[in-house]
């Protein structure tokens, strides 16, 4: 072998050896600030309450996460509750979700700290002579602690309507507490999840329960949720859960959709088995 040919393969191994040290030393590259999903459920529960009659739903948003801890973002799901609660040519087939925050670890890692403001729009289209319907569109603001311990993980949170909340009169100044658990257990990428919230509905009214005694604001009530999830890996997971309420039937109630009539309590008992894709 010639020097000129030993020089070349030296050059060739040294390039090699340099190519490798680079890519190693070259970071991985950073995670895309937006996200993306789509979810197919058997039936979409709102606290507890169903938006679609016990029916399937198609669900979808996205999210922009600046590194300084602000995000915007945009979730979407079929509902039928509008349509089937006025039954008079109003339709709003559709819940859009915007909202905005700040989230950070302010206090440790593991403990973000979230703040931020949410909108429920309803796009309603026709009318009925004679008849103006509530505005169901409503705002709440927010605040949220997560917490990490070790395969625990979950957040408290507390929700504040700034406006009425989904077309109830007078109801500015209801609230929405949230206690969420999840536990990796670690077997076969599946997670244990539990949650109990109560609903506050400000501004209604006390009812006779005879005697001269009240009951005030007897549509408040209290939702559960126990179930697990499934995580396959590449941002697809399965969920399936237990989900009910003490709702009051009267109030929270489903309708037929042919003429008005209630046919059942919104916020019975019944499983919810979800299949989401993140991007």
């Amino acid at each position: 072998m010639n020097t000129l040919q030993k020089t070349a393969i030296a050059a060739a191994i040294s390039g090699l050896f340099a190519s490798a040290a680079f890519a190693q030393a070259t970071p991985a590259p950073a995670p895309s600030p937006v996200t993306a999903n789509v979810t197919v459920v058997n039936d979409y529960r709102f606290r507890g309450i169903s938006q679609t009659n016990y029916q399937p739903a198609i669900q979808g948003g996205f999210d922009y996460a600046h590194e300084s801890g602000l995000y915007i973002g945009n979730w979407n799901s079929t509902i039928n509750w509008v349509s089937n609660t006025t039954n008079n040519g109003v339709k709003a087939p559709l819940e859009m979700n915007f909202y905005g925050g700040f989230k950070k670890e302010l206090i440790a890692p593991g403990f973000a700290s979230d703040f931020g403001v949410l909108q429920y729009y309803y796009p309603q289209s026709g009318s009925y002579p004679g008849y103006t319907m509530l505005n169901p569109n409503t705002t709440e603001i927010y605040a949220a602690q997560n917490y990490t311990f070790g395969p625990v993980s979950g957040f408290g949170k507390v929700n504040y309507g700034l406006t009425n909340i989904f077309g109830i009169p007078n109801s500015s100044g209801s609230y929405y507490l949230d206690l969420t658990s999840n536990l990796d257990t670690g077997f076969w990428g599946i997670s244990l999840n539990g949650h109990i919230g109560y609903q506050y509905v400000a501004g209604q009214p006390a009812t006779s329960s005879g005697w001269g005694a009240s009951t005030p604001n007897n549509i408040s009530y209290t939702d559960w949720k126990l179930g697990a999830t499934k995580d396959f890996g590449g941002g697809l997971a399965l969920s399936a859960s237990y989900v009910s309420t003490n709702a009051n039937a009267g109030w929270w109630n489903t309708y037929t959709g042919t003429n008005g009539a209630a046919n059942g309590s919104a916020g019975r008992g019944g499983a919810v088995v979800a299949l989401t894709k993140t991007f």
